[in-house]
């Protein structure tokens, strides 16, 4: 193992206090920097000393340089100026709450906003709201915030705004180069099915210099859709643009079956791509999460689908079925999936008592839901499952948002 730099050096030694009597405090500081993250907020309260470097900037960076930390799944259950979000370990089965986000007493219902991690930080992009100082009250806005939590000082920042407010749209990072790119969405809340604006911009942040600079537009207005990279390719799959009504009243999204395409660099232009399925194979694009390998290899990209798992073929630009879920949801809209580790975790809600009919009973069974995580390994192809339980109330899947970070 190398020696700690210089940096993390005087880090530790400003602690000014022994961290592990009888050994040193770069030693010491090793060694619990290789506790699990989830398990730091209890530990804080051991000594003066663990205090203080389970605080400090120290810890991020010696995680950083050498620990093989895992993959941990952030979950924001709902708005997270009012609901704090969540830190989860799948490994240890262990949750850490984080603290809410800064709260703006004008405008609440935060939903379809994007969440993002570059580094020892994610970032909380857009959404749709509702603002008591519009007209009407009840129709509901595209954000242009954009928020940073900051690992190593433990704390929210507020960001320069989007160009362009929206929720409901396309985000990947590219955290080589320092960047996050965001395409198309809209103004549709998840208290309503339908309506709502769309939009054909795309625009990209620049870490360093907190600035927002616009990008060449999606070939159509698209909302609802799924972004991520493929090398220096930004990709953006799926999605709604028009919509038509049933009865001449009811609204009804026409769904994308295509991708576009755009190489991130100066001048560049969106390639289209064809259709991904054919006419009546399905409605829409299912949940979509890329699976990463070794460094920046990418092992796949994965569809969720009602009960089934799909693998892109890039070379026919077409869905491939992968696998059939084990255990199906009772509910096959209220599934969580992501990639964490090279490996895809679908999560769903895990009734105790099925049996209770009784109010009183029945309220207990909403609280003593647990969280069944199916986890699929798409080189082995194999299954296995764990069941955790989550210190809140029982998560809608339809609505919370999720996103994965390396502490």
């Amino acid at each position: 193992m190398a020696p700690l730099s210089s940096s993390e050096d005087i880090g530790v030694q400003n602690l000014a206090i022994t961290l592990i009597p009888g050994l040193p405090n770069d030693l010491g500081a090793l060694i619990l920097a290789f506790v699990p993250y989830a398990h730091h907020a209890r530990l804080k309260s051991t000594c003066k000393s663990w205090r203080r470097f389970f605080s400090s900037k120290t810890l991020i960076s010696l995680r950083q340089n050498y620990v093989v930390a895992p993959q941990l799944l952030c979950i924001f259950p709902q708005d997270p100026s009012i609901f704090s979000p969540y830190l989860f370990d799948p490994k240890n089965l262990s949750w850490c709450p984080l603290p809410p986000m800064p709260c703006n007493p004008h405008v609440y219902g935060l939903s379809n906003f994007i969440s993002i991690s570059v580094g020892p930080h994610f970032y909380v992009l857009g959404g749709s709201l509702f603002d008591t100082r519009s007209f009407p009250l009840d129709r509901p806005s595209p954000s242009s915030s954009a928020f940073r939590f900051d690992f190593s000082t433990y704390s929210w920042e507020l960001l320069s705004p989007m160009i362009t407010p929206r929720g409901s749209f396309a985000c990947a990072a590219v955290p080589e180069l320092g960047k996050i790119v965001v395409a198309g969405g809209g103004s549709r809340h998840t208290m309503f099915g339908a309506a709502g604006s769309r939009m054909s911009s795309v625009e990209m942040y620049d870490i360093g210099k907190d600035e927002w600079v616009a990008l060449d537009g999606l070939p159509r207005f698209r909302a609802g859709c799924v972004g991520f990279f493929l090398g220096k390719e930004f990709w953006v799959m799926g999605g709604y643009g028009e919509s038509r009504t049933v009865s001449g009243v009811f609204p009804v999204d026409e769904y994308y079956r295509d991708a576009v395409v755009m190489e991130l660099k100066n001048g560049s232009k969106w390639k289209e791509l064809g259709d991904m399925w054919e006419e009546g194979e399905r409605r829409r694009l299912g949940k979509i999460v890329v699976v990463e390998g070794g460094g920046q290899d990418v092992l796949g990209i994965f569809m969720l689908d009602r009960s089934e798992i799909f693998r892109y073929n890039m070379i026919c630009n077409r869905w491939i079925m992968e696998t059939a879920i084990p255990k199906r949801a009772s509910d096959d809209s209220s599934v969580g999936f992501i990639a964490l580790d090279g490996e895809l975790h679908l999560l769903t809600l895990l009734n105790i008592n099925d049996s209770t009919t009784e109010s009183r009973r029945s309220r207990q069974h909403k609280r003593s839901a647990a969280l069944l995580i199916q986890i699929y390994h798409p080189v082995t192809r194999t299954w296995r499952s764990l069941v955790a339980k989550p210190p809140f109330p029982p998560l809608d899947f339809k609505t919370a948002v999720m996103c994965t970070i390396r502490l």
